[in-house]
């Protein structure tokens, strides 16, 4: 057989190809599926276009009217044309315009004014307003099935609405009230926590403009301000706190004396503040139970003192402070509150810390005190306003003036009365001898004045007598005065404006009185005093009843003084201060019937020329 004739057909061969072909074949599924998508997306097309049409048809044709749905201070005007809603408006808005205007606000109502709050409605405005069409095709076709208040366009003059709010808002603002526990006596009694609100205003004012020619009240806009606490918490710190604190007193352990915080100084010292979470936290006012019980613990307490100066043969030496110890009362009552939770005995310990001196011994040492830097004596004061200067002389001596502190002397005193060991003196009220309670402190105000001048202190505030008196330098001297409760009229006051400080030392004697400033020397100070000119002539007067006293009087006159101030190193001039003074006339007082001559009188004639304390 030949190779020929040995080929069998096999699978996949041209036979079996040409039998496959010769069956039908399935066209495939994209083939079918695609006129279908051409049908659905020309019928889309078709409908999105007659939207279309449809959308800008109906934008053309409402152009210039009133926007569909729309109602204007709650008149219905929505398609109509731009003339028929003016008219209509008009028709129904025109006559409210002059009602009041009702706001309310969190239950709070106000009639409004509009003329007085200056309200206008600008009718253009509003149909402008009014007759904005919606572009978005969702608003459009909603138009058709809802209304929409658009309001009206308005303006208030001047600042009329704004007052009339701001009235309103003190009326219906309110701060917010944590809630707490308060004692009636010995009582807590739980208050509950109320929310603050407060007005918008910026808000109230836009709706007020908008709706305000509804007829009809207008809400305002008012915030919520919220509390931290809540009920729960005051409820719990009332039973948990509260009421065992005023159960039963607390003892004080002290080093040496003890003392008894009552249930009633406990309920008027605690109060008790907003917490984490919402919880009311207890909290003691230290100063209160100090007070309280703090005479009981002050034998176990030791008072410091301050670092002092002695002056001995021109020479300064600085004397020791000491270190006080005084109750800590915030690490002593640090533990109460726990305590306050306990039944039974409660107690806690008294702790103590160092009580520092004002001024250290290293303090002193660094201010530089070496020297006499300015002194000043005056003399020929009277008997009874000697003592005064002796009294507010030893008040003075040794204060100390750190380098930029300002010394006041009514301030260091404080009232110079009775009480504090003054006398009454001759003095001068309204250029008639008189008398009062401290007089003399004048004589010692002007020597203290000369002394800071020749120190070179600053001249922060002084005020010479109106009436001149012969035993003080012309325009270089000074007066004080208080009221009788002891606060400061005419006063004194210098300014240590050098590096150094500044100690005053005082020098009494019955015929004089000297005052030294001590500290480190800058300055040579030279005082020229001007010539008196513009004399004038004294008045006669009638002396006072009860305490009249005859006096030729004295004429008045004006004058100067001149500081210079010179550094003492180099002599070179610092700076030098003119201030001219004038003196009224002295008036001549004349009595009937003469009194009789008291002690002391004639010698304080010229005490003082004003009603001033010395």
């Amino acid at each position: 057989m030949s190779a020929e004739n040995s080929i069998e057909p096999r699978p996949g061969s041209e036979d079996t190809v040409e039998e496959s072909a010769a069956d039908p074949v399935a066209p495939p599924a994209p083939a079918r599926v695609r006129p279908r998508l051409h049908r659905a997306a020309a019928v889309a097309g078709a409908v999105a276009g007659v939207l279309t049409l449809v959308y800008v048809l109906d934008l053309l044709l409402t152009s210039g009217d009133v926007a569909r749905g729309n109602t204007v201070a709650g008149v219905d005007v929505g398609g109509m044309s731009r003339e028929d809603a003016e008219r209509r408006l008009r028709a129904v808005v025109r006559p409210r315009l002059g009602r009041p205007v009702e706001l309310t606000a969190a239950g709070t109502t106000h009639s409004l004014d509009p003329a007085a709050a200056g309200l206008k409605l600008d009718w253009a405005a509003t149909l402008d307003r009014a007759a904005e069409q919606p572009l978005n095709p969702f608003a459009r076709i909603a138009s058709f099935f809802t209304t929409e208040e658009i309001g009206v366009v308005s303006r208030a003059a001047d600042d009329g609405l704004g007052a009339e709010l701001e009235r309103l808002r003190a009326e219906v603002d309110r701060e917010p009230a944590e809630g707490t526990v308060r004692f009636e006596g010995l009582e807590p009694v739980p208050v509950d926590p109320v929310p603050g609100r407060r007005l918008d205003v910026a808000a109230a004012t836009d709706r007020v403009l908008r709706h305000w020619a509804a007829g009809e009240p207008v809400r305002l806009p008012v915030a919520t301000l919220p509390v931290r606490t809540t009920p729960g918490a005051v409820r719990t710190v009332l039973d948990q706190v509260a009421r065992p604190a005023v159960a039963a007193p607390v003892h004080v352990r002290g080093d040496g004396a003890d003392a008894v915080l009552s249930p009633r100084t406990i309920a008027a010292a605690l109060t008790f503040v907003p917490g984490a979470d919402g919880t009311l936290v207890p909290e003691p006012d230290h100063d209160k139970i100090a007070e309280a019980v703090g005479p009981a613990l002050a034998p176990t307490e030791r008072a410091g003192k301050d670092a002092g100066f002695s002056f001995k043969g021109g020479e300064v030496r600085v004397l020791p402070s000491a270190p006080g110890r005084a109750v800590d009362w915030d690490a002593t009552l640090a533990g109460l509150p726990a305590v306050l939770r306990q039944q039974g005995q409660r107690e806690i310990t008294a702790r103590y810390a160092a009580r520092p001196a004002t001024l250290t011994t290293e303090q002193a040492h660094a201010l530089g005190i070496r020297e006499v830097i300015g002194e000043f004596t005056t003399s020929g004061f009277a008997a009874d306003s000697g003592v005064n200067i002796s009294v507010v002389a030893e008040e003075v001596d040794g204060a100390v003036v750190r380098p930029g502190e300002t010394f006041s002397l009514n301030g260091h005193t404080g009232p110079r009365g009775t009480e504090q060991g003054y006398i009454g003196a001759g003095v001068i009220k309204e250029g008639a001898p008189a008398r009062a309670v401290g007089g003399g402190i004048s004589q010692f105000a002007t020597t203290l004045y000369n002394a800071a001048y020749f120190a070179g202190m600053r001249d922060t505030e002084h005020k010479e007598h109106s009436y001149y008196i012969s035993r003080y330098p012309e325009a270089r001297e000074a007066t004080v005065f208080q009221n009788p409760d002891g606060s400061s009229v005419i006063d004194l006051k210098f300014t240590n404006d050098a590096p150094t400080g500044v100690v005053i030392q005082t020098v009494w004697t019955p015929s004089d009185i000297t005052v030294r400033l001590w500290g480190t020397k800058r300055y040579d100070v030279e005082s020229v005093t001007g010539g008196r000119y513009a004399y004038t002539s004294p008045p006669t007067r009638q002396g006072p009843e009860g305490y009249c006293v005859p006096s030729s009087g004295a004429g008045g006159f004006s004058t100067s003084d001149t500081r210079i101030i010179r550094e003492v190193s180099t002599g070179e001039e610092v700076r030098r201060e003119t201030r001219t003074v004038v003196y009224n006339p002295q008036p001549r007082i004349v009595c009937e019937p003469p009194p009789e001559p008291e002690s002391g009188a004639d010698s304080e004639s010229e005490q003082d020329a004003e009603p001033e304390s010395g």
